[in-house]
């Protein structure tokens, strides 16, 4: 394996490559109007102007192919980085940026050719301290390409840390407040949808907060998978809903629709089948976040993890569609809008715990005029709000009580 490279500026690196943690008070931007891209599939360069020096690293990943630049800490104009990737003649997702993690800036550059890193250097300006980050990259054979690849352990961040858990979380009987984890999706250079102004991303968040102070209030506890506007791994998301001990998963999107058009509230279960198109393309461009964020996914689990974790969702995804039924029954008795079909079904990475009961809510569509009016609603977020938390105190208290009758 391969280290990434980089050039640190008065900042040591560990063995992985990566920058020690240290701390800037001031957010380097980038100078569009001087950096450049040149890229095809024989070579390429890239060219970033920086108002500051900052330490940084490069390296690539596989499948799909892609470069990947961090910093501590570049502010991205434009959601994920849109502004820049029009200014480099960059189409698409071909270009991605924003926050990756606290303190730390992604950039993902999708190369059309196993091109591997030729050069990397930045340089600085002793007059106005400005700095320019140049990768050069030449084409190679598809063996070498993979095998410059860093060890995933290696200062990637895909994986959180190993939680230390002292003792299995017991299945909820009613003699303790209800945890649970609410996961606003996407997030730093994950934008989400986009609509009129609006990010998928911010708009969660902001519906998570509110839903946890009404929690709060009914007496239950609530951990947040993200406090601020910055990336999670998807894996890591079921990770922390894990390490708090949660009782129940619940993930918040909005989704909006290139063609055709869709209104109301929706909620997912898992599947291995998704119960129609439309779901099955819904989870694989939620899913699709992680390989343009430049995180690689691991495996599936081997045979055997697989045999016991399905034995552990036999109790589990029961539970989990009576959490469904729970929410399409309040969501629409509070007069919110429910997709036609409310309750659907689909292969969501966050929903794959198979410890925890587990929803997806998808709280409308924001490429739907009256579902983005609705979200930016505070009456209307009040609203559902309240027809969540009282689907989850039904769900709590019959949970609890078929627990009881479970022998142990």
């Amino acid at each position: 394996m391969v280290a990434p490279v980089g050039i640190p500026v008065s900042v040591p690196l560990t063995g992985s490559g990566a920058a020690m943690a240290q701390e800037f008070h001031a957010l380097a931007r980038v100078d569009r109007a001087a950096s450049s891209l040149r890229l095809d599939a024989e070579e390429g360069v890239l060219v970033l102007a920086l108002t500051q020096a900052v330490p940084w690293r490069a390296f690539t990943l596989d499948a799909p192919r892609r470069l990947i630049l961090d910093f501590r800490e570049v502010a991205w104009e434009g959601s994920g980085g849109d502004v820049l990737a029009r200014a480099l003649g960059v189409e698409g997702e071909a270009l991605r940026a924003g926050t990756f993690r606290p303190g730390w800036s992604r950039l993902v550059l999708r190369l059309p050719a196993p091109l591997a890193i030729e050069t990397a250097e930045m340089r600085t300006d002793p007059v106005t301290g400005g700095a320019s980050v140049r990768i050069a990259l030449s084409a190679v054979a598809e063996q070498e390409f993979s095998a410059r690849v860093p060890d995933a352990a290696g200062g990637l961040w895909a994986l959180p840390p190993r939680a230390e858990v002292p003792e299995p979380v017991r299945r909820q009987r009613g003699d303790r407040p209800l945890m649970v984890a609410l996961d606003p999706g996407h997030g730093g250079l994950d934008p989400g949808a986009q609509q009129g102004g609006w990010n998928e991303a911010d708009l969660m968040l902001s519906f998570a907060r509110d839903l946890k102070e009404a929690l709060i209030r009914e007496g239950m506890k609530v951990h947040l998978t993200r406090e601020d506007d910055i990336f999670v791994p998807l894996q890591a998301r079921v990770s922390q809903a894990r390490s708090a001990g949660a009782d129940v998963f619940v993930s918040l999107h909005a989704d909006a629709l290139a063609q055709g058009k869709a209104t109301g509230t929706t909620i997912y279960t898992l599947s291995d089948t998704a119960s129609d198109r439309a779901s099955e393309l819904l989870a694989k461009r939620l899913d699709r976040a992680d390989l343009l964020a430049g995180v690689d996914l691991e495996d599936q689990d081997d045979a055997l993890a697989g045999i016991l974790m399905d034995m552990v969702r036999r109790e589990t995804a029961p539970r989990s569609e009576m959490l469904a039924g729970y929410l399409v029954s309040e969501i629409g008795a509070s007069d919110g809008k429910l997709y036609k079909k409310p309750h659907l079904k689909a292969g969501f990475s966050v929903l794959k715990a198979p410890d925890i009961p587990s929803v997806l809510l998808e709280l409308g569509f924001m490429s739907d005029e009256r579902d983005l009016r609705r979200i930016l609603s505070p009456e209307w977020r009040d609203s559902l709000s309240g027809a969540i938390v009282s689907a989850l105190k039904l769900w709590a208290a019959e949970d609890a009580a078929k627990a009881a009758l479970i022998r142990r």
